[in-house]
């Protein structure tokens, strides 16, 4: 390859992984929930809708950022409380598909909220970060794309910190090594949960904000939760960690094959690529990189 080449080839690659970070916004709230409980929850894209929804609303309404999100922090934080009392404290102990099935459910009925609450309108929302490219190393790269993957990183990096440096985080982490052992000695898992499904909420505000700011905050966004299986399939359901290798896999290799497989095959590879890569590796490695291996003894 020439120069120009190699400049472009590069260019895709830094894009796609730019976009799997984005992923990964999306697969950190499957991966706190699933952690600590064992849940799939598939409500977590409607959760982002309605946090997004629920901000672009009180904007539009005149609120300035700060309280927009402050007022839309809390009621993801209701929200995820009401969703550990009425949905997971009665299912305790259930099957993991009666669960899943459950939080299926739940997508609907927030999306049927959503709805029912601002409409099927498409909103535009501005968060005042520009979206021109900029030549780093002679590479174009959108400065939104730099910008959510900063967010992404820090809010990485906060995550890890909670967990490893803070009582109720080392709870979080004992509760997901072993339920039983976490309860003989003393903790509250209701409790635990509760916090748990309020983080994966300010996960889902943060993701809804800025996948909002790029397409639209429109319906189409609740079914974001499906890029991000195949992040959680290479990454592990139960590591924040693999959640973002998972998504940088991704976004690279859907980007890179739309690019220089996408002519071969009639273009339109990009919206299933990943699930490609997903399935092989699940043949190699079910539990993922990160993942936790699951050893059952009969």
């Amino acid at each position: 390859m020439d120069g120009y080449e190699v400049l472009f080839f590069f260019e895709v690659l830094v894009g796609g992984l730019l976009a799997g970070l984005m992923y990964s916004l999306v697969a950190i709230g499957f991966v706190l929930i699933y952690k600590t409980s064992g849940v799939l929850n598939f409500a977590q894209g409607a959760m982002l809708l309605f946090a997004a929804l629920t901000f672009v609303s009180l904007v539009n309404y005149g609120a300035p950022f700060l309280l927009a999100f402050a007022a839309t922090f809390a009621i993801m934080i209701g929200l995820g409380f009401a969703i550990e009392r009425t949905v997971l404290r009665p299912l305790v102990n259930r099957p993991p598909i009666t669960l899943f099935m459950a939080t299926l459910g739940l997508a609907y009925v927030i999306e049927g909220a959503a709805q029912l609450l601002w409409g099927t309108q498409v909103r535009r929302l501005d968060l005042g970060i520009s979206d021109k490219p900029m030549e780093i190393a002679g590479l174009l790269i959108s400065s939104f794309d730099l910008v959510a993957a900063a967010v992404a990183f820090g809010l990485v990096a906060a995550l890890g910190a909670f967990f490893t440096r803070t009582r109720i985080g080392l709870a979080f982490r004992a509760v997901a090594d072993d339920q039983f052992a976490a309860l003989a000695v003393g903790l509250r898992l209701p409790r635990i949960w509760a916090t748990v499904w309020a983080a994966a909420g300010f996960v889902a505000l943060v993701a809804g904000l800025l996948w909002g700011a790029r397409l639209g905050v429109q319906f189409s966004l609740s079914i974001i939760v499906l890029k991000a299986l195949p992040v959680l399939l290479l990454g592990g359901f139960d590591s924040i960690l693999g959640a973002v290798v998972g998504g940088l896999i991704i976004g690279a290799s859907e980007k890179l094959a739309e690019v220089y497989l996408g002519p071969y095959v009639g273009g339109g590879i990009e919206s299933w690529f990943a699930y490609v890569v997903a399935l092989l590796f699940l043949l190699a490695r079910p539990s993922g990189l990160f993942g936790q291996k699951i050893v059952e003894r009969v």
